[in-house]
């Protein structure tokens, strides 16, 4: 009986000092948090994509209310939770354009050589780390779906081979940008629909030999240009987006047709 007695003693006055311990630490070492850093966190969308360059919703809340990023932020949530959040800051959202995720390929199976029925991993940076190519375009979307699967708001699909973006449900976020691994897919401002639609940087006879729809470097674009806005380098027509005029004498002139018009809508910025 006296042992029964000691040993809930004995642990009596051990929890007391733990107690006292856990209780005597909390305060030295408390962290005031800022109301407003929960208030922001409580809008943010919850996905913890990474897509706003901080390791996810808390530490995007965080920064927000200590003033190190911008209560517009996060490109998942857009316009509506830039209000909240600012709202909350007590600050004005500026006025920033949404950016669109485009795919830089217009490499369909109708166009280009396919190199046979690919039966391997469906990932593309697999493929492209060991070498594997569905059709003979060094630079072409694999079509594997990889920018597929890590689209949150499932905005893009695969299509005819190609990764097709729909630009309605599209938040440009970039996660896809980051998923492919031939760099194809760029975010682009919403009202620019001037785009080049290939990255082939072989000279214009190697390009033509594996696809009708590529780049072959003729320069006509930029002698149609009157902004300056579009030049070729190492064979490839690139469009600076902040200069141009969206007037579309570059598109109308290309012989391939591998330059998206202003206005018309395209499957590869449309989707369904």
């Amino acid at each position: 009986m006296d042992l029964v007695l000691i040993t809930t003693l004995v642990i009596t006055v051990i929890g007391i000092i733990v107690g006292a311990g856990l209780v005597f630490t909390g305060k030295k070492f408390h962290v005031d948090v800022d109301e407003r850093e929960s208030a922001v966190r409580e809008v943010l969308p919850g996905n913890n994509c990474g897509a706003c360059g901080y390791a996810g919703c808390d530490a995007m809340a965080a920064a927000i209310a200590k003033g190190e990023a911008p209560v517009n932020g996060c490109p998942v949530g857009g316009a509506p939770v830039a209000e909240k959040v600012a709202e909350i800051m007590g600050t004005n959202v500026e006025a920033v354009e949404r950016n669109i995720a485009f795919v830089r390929c217009k490499g369909t199976c109708e166009v280009t050589k396919n190199q046979g029925n690919y039966v391997g991993v469906q990932d593309c940076r697999s493929a492209s780390l060991n070498g594997i190519r569905t059709a003979d375009c060094d630079y072409g979307c694999l079509g594997l779906g990889s920018c597929v699967r890590v689209c949150p708001e499932n905005a893009i699909r695969i299509a005819d081979g190609v990764a097709v973006v729909n630009r309605n449900k599209c938040v440009g976020c970039g996660l896809c940008v980051k998923a492919c691994p031939k760099g194809l897919i760029e975010l682009v401002p919403e009202s620019k629909r001037v785009i080049v639609q290939c990255r082939n940087k072989d000279k214009g006879p190697a390009v033509r030999k594996v696809c009708s729809a590529g780049c072959i470097g003729c320069m006509l674009c930029e002698k149609q240009c009157g902004s300056a806005a579009i030049h070729v380098k190492d064979n490839l027509a690139e469009v600076n987006y902040e200069n141009c005029v969206q007037c579309g004498k570059c598109a109308e002139k290309c012989p391939a047709k591998v330059i998206t018009p202003p206005i018309a809508s395209t499957p590869a910025t449309e989707g369904e």
